[in-house]
């Protein structure tokens, strides 16, 4: 039996003709149609979901394209953690702005409050291993380069974490806590 809304509809149209606003509230073939609606519902919300809770890893990696682009070898570790310094002080101006902006004695914004934890969290985790792709590696950096910015492309890259002292370790796609 067919789960796929457009299928259902399809199946339906067939048997009782042009007409499925002719159905009855509580036959077989609407409780088809209002079980396979509200799975499709559920299934474009967990896409949404999905999509939201990768975004962020899509654009630390589209910073270090960025930075790849510009160099024509590969990095070295201190370039590396020199690279996501960088990356950490990335809201810092706006941050800045957010704090001078404020008058003495209000709170602080939601804004000022995300950035401000986006920060700790990202430094906390530099500290126990930033997770990024492996820059050490020339075809990792050649297949960075020609990333198309999708995250079904990624699994073909390499990825490590880099320590705040300079160690790293191999790492997977997609990072699972301190892969």
């Amino acid at each position: 039996m067919p789960k796929n809304l457009a299928k259902v509809q399809k199946k339906i149209s067939k048997k009782k003709g042009k007409a499925l606003s002719s159905l009855h509230e509580n036959s077989r073939d609407a409780k088809r149609l209002r079980r396979a609606g509200a799975r499709s519902e559920k299934l474009d919300k967990l896409a949404a979901a999905r999509g939201r809770a990768s975004q962020p890893l899509l654009q630390r990696i589209a910073f270090f394209q960025s930075a790849a682009q510009e160099s024509p070898e590969t990095f070295t570790i201190s370039d590396i953690q020199l690279l996501i310094e960088v990356y950490l002080s990335r809201d810092s101006s706006e941050l800045s702005t957010l704090q001078s902006e404020r008058r003495p004695g209000r709170p602080t914004s939601t804004r000022e409050d995300t950035l401000k934890q986006l920060q700790d969290t990202e430094a906390k985790e530099y500290a126990s291993g930033f997770w990024l792709p492996d820059m050490e590696d020339a075809e990792t950096l050649a297949r960075l380069k020609v990333w198309s910015g999708e995250w079904m492309n990624l699994n073909t890259m390499k990825f490590v974490r880099v320590k705040q002292d300079g160690t790293k370790d191999p790492s997977r796609f997609p990072p699972k806590g301190q892969s």
